[in-house]
């Protein structure tokens, strides 16, 4: 307890570093009173019961501001979707494949498409979540005028949300995006305790500690999924330029055994949704078609849960092969004169690599689907559903993702100021990556 008061009397004694802090605590403030703004002519009274399925996790990313008709209604949500658009369009598209190989000019170009696109799907998200999402019995004034003001004001919102996020980038700590996520998910905790303490009442505080404990152990694993890597050795020439000998020393290239994060969860999650919307159609003609509505409109049966992990494994392959290119990093390396030992430069390292991505992918799915199904285990063991979503899933994945990035970066600043790391031991004072794989 000495060393953690001593550690936060550090890092508010230095000036930059307490500055940042308190630029994203004042921005994430604003975040949270805007996203219980409501939209100008709607009546928040009858709104509705709070948001189910796919909404229910848009609403859980947003902090619940897209339940109640804000005007962060739509959040960050549609600059994620603009930026995997264009993540994917860098993949597979000549032009932005350019782009992206063009440094600072070409950066600066793909987030001017970034922002336009957001734009667009903004307006076509917006139609879709008032027309869904806002009974016309909670629309207080024209229906015409209401979709246009609300049109408009659901874009600035989301455009001032990504203001935010790109501030809090630049002047405060942490990634502003992710900031703005992962506060949307913990403004739901406090809650969710609270819930989950009621229903096990006086004589369930026992069971509420053990489930606590083994939040804790879920945690700690997602942890380690997050920062386990693979370590290539490389093996760097030695070069003389005027007079100083430079290279010679062996380093490592960290291949994260996770390393598409949460990206495969979200395309899974998605598609989920599929099954059941389609079985409704037909469901009143065909006893088949009613039971795979039944069935995979409940996430708690096991061929929902099947179905689910199988998808997010094979999702992990499929973004882990378009976003870490092993031919790239072989002709880097090469270029800058380096070799993995025992393997000959170009195509034979770059096979080297595609194997050694190949072979810890699978685990790394494996457990990646072990922990998106998490939160189903945990509502058949008891735990009341606003509480269980923090025993995996997106949710957890978002915040220990965000929360580890956040310490690294107060990290950087105390080592450089030469005070004590925020960890007396472990790997994270000195490499990003705590958890190796041999």
């Amino acid at each position: 307890m000495k060393k953690f008061i001593t550690t936060v009397k550090n890092i508010f004694s230095i000036e930059d570093l307490r500055i940042r802090i308190l630029n994203t605590v004042g921005l994430l403030i604003v975040f949270r009173i805007g996203s219980f703004v409501v939209l100008p002519g709607v009546d928040p009274s009858l709104l509705g019961e709070a948001a189910t399925g796919i909404f229910g996790l848009i609403d859980t990313f947003l902090g619940g501001s897209f339940s109640r008709a804000s005007i962060f209604g739509l959040g960050i949500m549609p600059y994620i979707s603009a930026s995997i658009v264009l993540q994917l369009l860098t993949v597979g598209v000549p032009y932005f494949q350019k782009l992206q190989k063009e440094g600072e000019s070409g950066r600066k170009r793909i987030n001017q498409i970034t922002r336009i696109l957001t734009i667009l799907i903004t307006f076509a998200q917006g139609i879709g979540y008032i027309t869904a999402t806002i009974p016309d019995e909670a629309i207080v004034i024209d229906k015409t005028l209401f979709m246009v003001s609300g049109l408009i004001l659901l874009t600035s919102g989301t455009m001032f949300c990504m203001w935010i996020g790109e501030k809090i980038t630049e002047k405060g700590i942490g990634n502003g995006i992710s900031m703005l996520i992962m506060i949307g998910i913990i403004s739901a905790l406090p809650g969710a305790i609270i819930s989950e303490s009621l229903s096990k009442g006086g004589g369930g505080i026992l069971l509420l500690i053990l489930e606590a404990v083994i939040l804790f152990f879920v945690v700690v694993g997602v942890v380690a999924l997050t920062e386990a890597v693979r370590r290539i050795p490389v093996q760097y020439a030695k070069q003389v330029v005027g007079g100083k000998v430079y290279g010679g020393q062996r380093q490592y290239i960290p291949i994260k055994v996770n390393a598409s994060g949460v990206m495969p969860i979200i395309f899974a999650q998605s598609l989920m949704f599929l099954p059941a919307l389609i079985a409704q159609i037909w469901a009143e003609n065909s006893d088949i078609a009613a039971y795979i509505g039944t069935t995979f409109s409940d996430f708690t049966s096991w061929q929902y849960n099947l179905v689910f992990a199988i998808m997010i494994i094979l999702f992990t392959f499929f973004y882990t092969a378009i976003t870490v290119n092993p031919e790239q990093i072989a002709e880097d390396m090469k270029r800058n004169g380096g070799f993995v030992p025992g393997i000959k430069p170009g195509a034979p390292t770059s096979e080297f690599i595609d194997n050694i991505i190949s072979r810890i992918t699978l685990p790394g799915s494996i457990l990646l689907a072990l922990v998106a199904i998490m939160p189903a285990f945990a509502i058949i063991a008891g735990v009341s559903g606003e509480f269980a979503q923090f025993y995996g899933g997106t949710s957890l994945l978002i915040m220990v993702g965000v929360i580890l990035d956040t310490l690294r970066q107060i990290e950087s600043y105390l080592l450089m100021r030469h005070y004590e790391g925020m960890m007396k031991s472990g790997n994270m004072k000195n490499d990003p990556s705590s958890f190796a794989v041999a």
